[in-house]
């Protein structure tokens, strides 16, 4: 498991003592925060890391069927009445997303055959 789950996984059990609450707008902050203090410090980011950064906006925007240019913790909020159900939703999508087929990350319309190309190769 990467630093990041890790220290996730201590966020998760006692809030208070790193973030302050159960708040989803700070858990993002913090994940911010620690992202940057790493690469402040040289300190390479794991590959489950890189994919977390990359990845969890958008697999979380199709896996609740919203399209915005809104961060991920308003997006969660958005679906739960209020910051502590979204902070425990959090860490449900998390899992889901770690447990992901990473395959169904690419967008289909990118496997398609580019329509040009056929009628190129027609004519």
């Amino acid at each position: 498991m990467s630093q990041l789950f890790d220290t996730l996984e201590k966020i998760k059990s006692q809030p208070a003592l790193y973030i302050g609450s159960s708040s989803i707008r700070d858990l993002r902050l913090f994940i911010i925060g620690y992202r940057f203090a790493r690469a402040e410090m040289n300190l390479p980011i794991e590959p489950e890391e890189s994919d977390f950064y990359r990845n969890f906006q958008p697999w979380l925007q199709r896996r609740l069927g919203i399209l915005t240019t809104k961060s991920w913790d308003k997006l969660i909020l958005f679906k739960a009445p209020n910051e502590a159900i979204a902070f425990q939703e959090f860490f449900n999508f998390l899992q889901e997303f770690r447990k992901r087929d990473q395959q169904q990350d690419i967008d289909p319309l990118l496997l398609q055959e580019d329509p040009l190309e056929l009628s190129e190769s027609a004519a």
